[in-house]
């Protein structure tokens, strides 16, 4: 990790068969744990937007909040978190999609921000997009320009970037990773 080539995949352990047999978890709380790695992470989730308007940066629950927020930090936006439903207090909008089984909600504040703002989207990895392509239909519902969204982690055999890319919303990710 002290090479003056950091690279980031060395700082993502992967944990085989996690939460099930052939699955290969790809665990970022030893990115986060590294200050370089973290650091690093979060300077280039925006570069390709550095200098842009960016009014609010946007973060899917969990890991998005700890990325986002400093994302957010970084380019001096407000954050907004995007949870599981029944996790906020004050009035909400809501977003259901489709999982590989059923359904789940994502819900943010409907105060969260004002119609026409510039958003980035930012969680730790994206798969099949689900999560994702409902958080921007819900930033999209609420009036933001969504700027972009941007990930540490790309599992691209799962289609989840070019779901995005194709509601016209530019992705940005550091990693790849084959498999799911």
């Amino acid at each position: 990790m002290d090479s003056p080539t950091l690279d980031l995949r060395d700082a993502i352990r992967s944990i085989p068969d996690y939460p099930k047999k052939g699955i290969v978890f790809r665990d970022i709380t030893t990115l986060l744990g590294n200050a370089r790695a973290f650091r690093r992470a979060v300077d280039e989730l925006v570069q390709p937007w550095a200098g842009s308007k960016i009014d609010k940066v946007a973060g899917i629950e969990a890991r998005g909040f700890i990325l986002g927020g400093a994302v957010a930090h970084q380019v001096s936006a407000g954050f907004v978190p995007i949870r599981k439903k029944g996790k906020l207090p004050h009035k909400r909008v809501s977003m259901t999609y489709a999982l590989e089984y059923g359904e789940d909600v994502i819900e943010m504040h409907a105060d969260a921000l004002v119609s026409g703002e510039r958003v980035v989207l930012v969680d730790d990895l994206i798969a099949t997009g689900g999560t994702a392509e409902a958080a921007v239909k819900l930033l999209r519902q609420l009036g933001a320009e969504v700027l972009a969204a941007c990930f540490v982690i790309d599992l691209p055999e799962l289609g989840g970037a070019a779901k995005l890319r194709g509601l016209g919303v530019p992705v940005r990710t550091l990693i790849s990773f084959e498999g799911h």
